[in-house]
């Protein structure tokens, strides 16, 4: 594609409200800045998903996923940082790069980076958290973490992601409530907002249960550096993507020689 516009100029971001953020990803799991995008840059933004997705299709990469979801009302695209450069600029955006570095530390890698558009009849997909799908129980600390672009309103009725308060404590998949469906609870925001999620918080995806309104988020899953990230982006990107990324992206994807790599162990993963 050809995404030539770039991603507007970062919007600064109250240091008080940032810091409760932090604050509260680190104590509950997870927290939600409103008002990232202006209104501008997030419908700009949602036309260039609905495009990227158009371009996935076009080269044969379908949008409907059935091990995933029950229906083709849930669209999903899947390596956009090769679709588009503004997803390539928006998964460095500097609040989500702030908030990426106080739960992961100053080292850490890109590992994925997709979209779900949740369409009228969507339903839900499998209960799951992010880190048992790349790291064995126990978990004890948090490896990952997911930065929720909102493109739409998010909330109840539109499908918004179902949440299990407090899961990011679960070491263990055992630890699961019986039906952990009905103790869950959605994330609401508004169209701009981030919501950050740590890995290990269990979750799903909510049905959208409206007769015409879309729900469309991006996923920017990132992990610390001594875990292989989720799309080996040597091989995802194509060489002319390669060869046009700046030096920070490049090393947050590991593209260099040393793919991944750490500085001095944290302590409280001791």
């Amino acid at each position: 594609m050809d995404g030539t516009s770039p991603l507007p100029a970062a919007r600064p971001c109250d240091p008080s409200i940032l810091a409760a953020a932090k604050a509260r990803l680190a104590e509950d799991g997870w927290c939600a800045l409103p008002d990232v995008l202006d209104p501008d840059a997030t419908r700009d933004t949602l036309a260039r998903l609905w495009a990227a997705a158009a371009e996935s299709e076009r080269r044969g990469v379908s949008t409907y996923i059935p091990r995933l979801d029950p229906n083709d009302a849930n669209v999903r695209v899947f390596n956009l940082l090769e679709l588009d450069p503004l997803f390539r600029a928006l998964i460095l955006h500097p609040v989500a790069v702030d908030l990426v570095r106080s739960l992961l530390g100053p080292d850490w890698l890109i590992s994925n980076f997709t979209a779900n558009i949740a369409r009228p009849g969507s339903q839900s997909m499998m209960v799951h958290s992010d880190q048992s799908i790349v790291v064995p129980e126990p978990w004890h600390h948090p490896w990952t973490l997911n930065i929720v672009w909102c493109l739409t309103d998010m909330r109840f009725e539109n499908g918004a992601t179902l949440f299990l308060p407090g899961s990011h404590r679960f070491a263990t998949r055992a630890e699961l409530p019986p039906d952990p469906v009905t103790h869950m609870r959605p994330f609401e925001a508004k169209a701009g907002s981030i919501v950050a999620m740590e890995g290990r918080v269990w979750r799903t995806s909510g049905a959208n249960i409206t007769a015409d309104e879309d729900r469309a988020l991006l996923f920017g899953y990132y992990c610390v550096p001594f875990l292989r990230p989720q799309v080996n982006w040597n091989a995802a990107l194509s060489p002319e993507t390669q060869a046009g990324v700046g030096e920070e992206l490049r090393t947050r994807l590991g593209l260099g020689a040393a793919a991944n790599n750490t500085l001095a162990p944290r302590k409280d993963w001791n």
